[in-house]
């Protein structure tokens, strides 16, 4: 069966009328989750999924049944061709549940940071939703500076992770990673990094690091979207980004691991 010319916007869910039509709000989100969808293959699914229902329940969303009926419907609406960065989302309104269909934008191989660290803005870093405002506006500065991203870090200058993404980085042959008791978003596809990490015998270490204390070394930008990208320069400081040695080998088994999207 051909599936249906799909365009982007957002649709809105109900057990009745499944995801129909609906018109955009500036309200923040009480929850949301992404990922990249690529020719219907997509990595990582069942652990955003299970990210997503945590979240929900953690912000009073709509009970698990109907979370699963979403779930469920959302899948199957996911276009199989194209390069797609699908949103599913809890609104404020009535708990109401959606999908922001979108196409992916142009995905980097690098990227390039501001190299002050900015104080952590956000009011709920664990769960991905109510922050994304305050996030694009960090990113808007960064951008000023010549950059793409930020690092957001805490009164110490500890690095946390990125405005849209997690920080990692290598000091000798061991992948280092912020520990994990920091307010910092339980990333899916870090998790992944970290798990073929430990099967091929690489140490995995937990350091609290400032931004400075980067200088010099092979530093990861990790989410759904752009998989891994190594910082390729620093703007607005004296840091030096080190060749990305290790980054297109990992980058490339990220391709490898996307699985069909699963029919419900």
């Amino acid at each position: 069966m051909t599936q249906p010319v799909v365009a982007e916007g957002l649709l809105a869910w109900s057990p009745s009328r499944g995801l129909t039509p609906a018109s955009v709000s500036t309200a923040p989100l009480l929850v949301a989750d992404s990922w990249l969808v690529r020719d219907g293959r997509v990595r990582g699914f069942e652990r955003h999924r299970e990210r997503f229902l945590r979240a929900c329940g953690e912000a009073g969303g709509p009970p698990l049944r109907r979370l699963l009926e979403f779930w469920r419907d959302m899948a199957d609406t996911l276009p199989r061709t194209g390069e797609w960065f699908p949103r599913v989302e809890l609104g404020p309104r009535s708990l109401e549940l959606r999908l922001l269909l979108r196409h992916a934008p142009p995905l980097g191989a690098g990227v390039r940071v501001w190299a002050a660290g900015q104080s952590d803005p956000r009011i709920v870093p664990r769960r991905k939703g109510p922050d994304l405002g305050t996030l694009a506006r960090v990113r808007e500065r960064a951008a000023g500076q010549g950059a793409e991203e930020a690092v957001l870090v805490v009164p110490s200058g500890t690095v946390l992770e990125a405005a849209t993404a997690s920080v990692l980085w290598w000091e000798d042959d061991t992948l280092c990673l912020p520990p994990p008791r920091l307010p910092v978003l339980p990333g899916v596809t870090v998790a992944l990094v970290q798990e073929r990490a430990r099967r091929d015998g690489i140490h995995v270490a937990h350091r609290e690091r400032t931004v400075a204390e980067l200088d010099g070394r092979e530093v990861w930008l990790v989410n759904a979207l752009h998989g891994i990208r190594p910082v390729t320069g620093w703007t607005g400081g004296t840091l030096r980004a080190a060749p990305a040695v290790r980054a297109p080998e990992w980058r490339a088994w990220l391709d490898d691991i996307m699985e069909p999207l699963p029919s419900y």
